[in-house]
């Protein structure tokens, strides 16, 4: 790994334990995405044990198992490495043992993804432990990992976005600092040196609305208004190319009451343009449709073209199964991860990696109607969004099909010894 020097922020999260830490009990770092927070509050965290405790135990904890491996070990490891420790990776039971000289400590590797996940971790006596993207994992998983900090000086570590400001971590941790005795830092992206100013602005223009001021401002804040305000504006509406597409891909949000929103997909220039919709509303129309005249719509959608595979609404089993008994269609399940998806759909339509054709009327009315809900949550209405949920589909299943969401930081080796 390249290093590079810290930013100041960055420095803060490094000694903070060192200077302050009869203090502390912890730390919270939270702000805007590509700020620099994980990986130096990793080998704080890190240094910290080595230096602090032999023979304890400590956990690093994040989403899923595979996250917090791609996103904090996989990178630690390695400067751990740089820097003279020893490091036994049991792949099998998820766990590092980090020894420097006499000196040896375990790290256990958690997944907190449900309520379920609590169970995993209970019964263990912790050191510390290291909390990635703590807003997005169950409160009751949380609570208790830190329960099982009862060793004398043990600390908790706490890194995160910002989502809405009810979310109870705001409310429980962030909002409780002096409380809870937490040292605390906000970071901006301005506070990671291994941006550069064309990136920065890159990372800017990716996000719109209350996503901009989570991801890029680093505040916590409630959705509200339009959940795709930029889309009002003409601009972001393009004509169906004239020329032959590469691939075609079909969305679907499938209704019985409610209504159905099937897109037809083409890439053209490395872009996917929403070129045909099927849309058919039972309450206009006046009676509903069955699942095979359901199918008989996406034939006609398809037309002559070969269709890579066909994405649908996970719950339409029975529609899926009518799709794979006439195999033509390869069809796959969507994924439905709905804030998740938004947030790809916004950064997909804002770089112009998924372009919507005029022609696709009742997708532009979705677009000018689709809001979130009043009070704070992100939720949004469950009105005026059937072709908001087949973009979503197809945008967070087939477009980010291979998201990585892993960076690196640069850092000075001499600078993490002192």
């Amino acid at each position: 790994m390249k290093f590079k020097k810290f930013s100041d922020k960055q420095m803060q999260v490094l000694k903070w334990w060192n200077k302050n830490g009869s203090r502390f009990d912890g730390i919270i770092c939270d702000g805007a995405v590509r700020s620099g927070k994980t990986l130096c509050m990793s080998v704080s965290f890190a240094s910290w044990a080595m230096l602090t405790f032999n023979g304890g135990n400590f956990a690093i904890c994040g989403k899923t198992i595979r996250s917090v491996k791609r996103n904090v070990v996989t990178p630690l490891m390695s400067i751990l490495r740089d820097l003279g420790f020893e490091i036994r990776d049991r792949l099998s039971s998820n766990q590092l043992d980090v020894s420097s000289g006499r000196v040896c400590n375990t790290f256990y590797i958690f997944g907190g993804k449900d309520e379920g996940s609590a169970a995993l971790i209970q019964g263990m006596t912790l050191c510390g432990v290291l909390f990635d993207e703590a807003a997005l994992m169950p409160r009751s998983f949380v609570e208790q990992a830190v329960a099982r900090c009862s060793v004398e000086d043990s600390k908790l570590w706490f890194n995160c976005n910002p989502e809405y400001p009810q979310h109870w971590f705001c409310r429980e941790w962030v909002n409780k600092l002096e409380e809870k005795k937490l040292f605390y830092i906000h970071f901006t992206m301005e506070d990671n040196p291994s941006l550069s100013p064309a990136m920065l602005e890159r990372y800017k223009r990716m996000y719109s609305g209350s996503f901009y001021q989570r991801y890029v401002l680093g505040k916590w804040v409630a959705s509200e208004g339009l959940v795709y305000p930029f889309m009002s504006d003409d601009k972001m509406l393009y004509d169906v190319p004239s020329a032959s597409f590469d691939d075609y891909i079909i969305s679907c949000d499938y209704g019985t009451v409610n209504p159905s929103s099937f897109g037809l997909w083409g890439l053209y220039g490395g872009k996917w343009y929403r070129i045909d919709e099927y849309y058919f509303n039972s309450r206009t129309e006046g009676f509903s449709r069955t699942d095979e005249e359901h199918y008989e719509g996406l034939c006609r959608l398809a037309g002559d073209r070969e269709i890579n595979r066909v994405i649908v609404d996970p719950s339409a089993a029975s529609f899926i199964e009518v799709i794979k008994r006439h195999g033509k269609f390869s069809v796959i399940p969507a994924k439905n991860n709905v804030i998740d998806g938004i947030r790809q759909v916004s950064t997909a339509l804002k770089q112009g990696d998924i372009r919507i054709c005029r022609c696709c009327g009742d997708t532009v009315r979705e677009f000018g109607l689709y809001r979130w809900e009043s009070g704070g949550r992100d939720v949004p209405l469950k009105e005026n969004d059937h072709a908001m949920d087949d973009i979503r589909y197809f945008t967070a299943t087939y477009l980010n099909q291979a998201e990585d969401t892993f960076f690196a930081f640069s850092v000075n080796r001499q600078e993490v010894i002192d």
